[in-house]
């Protein structure tokens, strides 16, 4: 086992972590020198695979009018934003508290875009007041409340309807948003009426379409199968007399997370170029995962080696509280030891768990894995997304710190607290 390969946004390896003097490194960073200094278990990410990632979008789409979006939710940590911003990066937020970490971030308002099914008038407010670049509507009573909103501020808002069209992105479906029963964007066969209903009400100027139709999508055609029914509702809206200059693609492309092989970024560049090169319109897109999924890894020290009649254990001090994914969809997670395997050994079957109380918290069932032994270090890979956004305290257990590594230096980017920390955040009423 030479190196524990990251993937790039087409699917093609990138050594960014690889073993070094038999030792698991990040770029120059031994992540032995990590795990001493910072404790375990930690997120580190890596700048190198952020850059390249960030670099392979803007490379495939030079030539055509388009900007990256990043996707805040899949990791928002405010120097992962910074280090993609600097890069010419916009931002894709959900929420408020994420429109305040892309502008904390050095992300523009002119390039950030609001999605979200359940924006509230306070959310709307702060969009407008911060002059965001657009605020993507996603319902008729989200329309109309933004009408209200925007009006009494005496300001106009520049949206793009979601448009719900009705295609199966064949993905896991606690992470598909294009079908017709997902909560997300408005009717296809509705968005003309509601167009009009939105050019006829004060303080709304719709300048786009907007489409997302899932998450880790690995093939092409979903995403063909929606975009073309986007342009053929851009050529309708113009005919009915909208100035529709933009359309915003969302995100979605897959990586490699085991054996997925998802679209060359220069194909899916093509594709999109092949649909709509002839539309004069500004293309937005809004990568998340593809960025930053890859570019990160959970290190976790293995507490006890357990052996059961039928199974072995390896208990790790990472949990399901700091990795969610597994449990929560399933999800397959790469595990390499930090120390390099002796060449040809023999893996052994693993049931790899955490210590909270809870038969969910597995990381892997029956794993092959090198021999493992108590205080081992084990990196849990592609971990860059979803990862330290979903966690939680639950035991009263810790968030874990974040490192991000560049070259041969690494700076903790979220420090892990203390319980003592953790239980002065909360208040006990005076008749306790």
């Amino acid at each position: 086992m030479n190196a524990a390969r990251t993937g790039a946004p087409n699917g093609s390896p990138m050594s960014v972590f690889a073993y070094r003097n038999g030792v698991l490194h990040a770029e120059s960073v031994s992540l032995e020198d990590v795990a001493r200094e910072v404790g375990t278990p930690f997120y580190l990410y890596s700048t190198a695979a952020l850059e390249s990632h960030y670099n392979a979008y803007a490379g495939a789409f030079a030539g055509q009018d388009a900007g990256v979006c990043y996707a805040l939710k899949a990791n928002s940590n405010l120097a992962v934003i910074r280090t993609l911003s600097r890069l010419g990066a916009g931002g894709d937020v959900v929420s408020v508290g994420e429109m305040k970490r892309a502008l904390a971030g050095g992300i523009p308002a002119e390039r950030i875009v609001f999605s979200g099914v359940g924006k509230t008038r306070e959310d709307l407010r702060a969009a407008l007041e911060a002059g965001i670049h657009q605020i993507n509507v996603e319902s008729v009573p989200e329309l109309e409340a933004l009408s209200e909103v925007a009006s009494s501020m005496g300001v106009e808002a520049p949206i793009a309807f979601r448009v719900n069209p009705d295609v199966d992105a064949k993905t896991h479906a606690k992470i598909a948003t294009g079908k017709k029963e997902n909560k997300f964007g408005i009717d296809y066969d509705h968005a003309r009426e509601i167009y009009q209903r939105a050019a006829a009400l004060p303080g709304i100027k719709p300048v786009a379409i907007a489409v997302h139709i899932g998450s880790q999508l690995t093939d092409l055609a979903p995403f063909r199968a929606a975009y073309e029914r986007v342009a053929a509702l851009l050529h309708q809206l113009r005919e009915d007399g909208h100035d529709i200059q933009r359309l915003d693609l969302g995100g979605g492309l897959g990586i490699t997370y085991k054996n997925e092989a998802p679209p060359d970024l220069a194909d899916y560049a093509a594709m999109v170029r092949s649909i709509t090169g002839n539309l004069g319109c500004r293309i937005t897109l809004e990568p998340g995962r593809s960025l930053v999924g890859n570019a990160g890894i959970l290190v976790s020290r293995v507490i006890y080696v357990k052996q059961g009649l039928h199974r072995r254990f390896a208990i790790v001090d990472a949990a399901m509280n700091d990795l969610i994914r597994p449990s929560l969809y399933d999800a397959y997670h790469g595990i390499v030891p930090v120390a390099e395997p002796a060449s040809g050994v023999a893996a052994e079957p693993y049931d790899v768990v955490g210590p909270v109380c809870e038969s969910g918290d597995t990381f892997a069932v029956q794993r092959p894995l090198p021999p493992l032994a108590d205080d081992d270090l084990v990196a849990f890979l592609s971990a860059g997304a979803y990862g330290a956004v979903m966690a939680s305290t639950y035991n009263t257990r810790p968030l874990v710190p974040e490192v991000l590594v560049n070259g041969d230096r690494f700076s903790v980017i979220r420090p892990r607290p203390t319980v003592e920390e953790m239980l002065a955040a909360e208040r006990v009423p005076d008749w306790l």
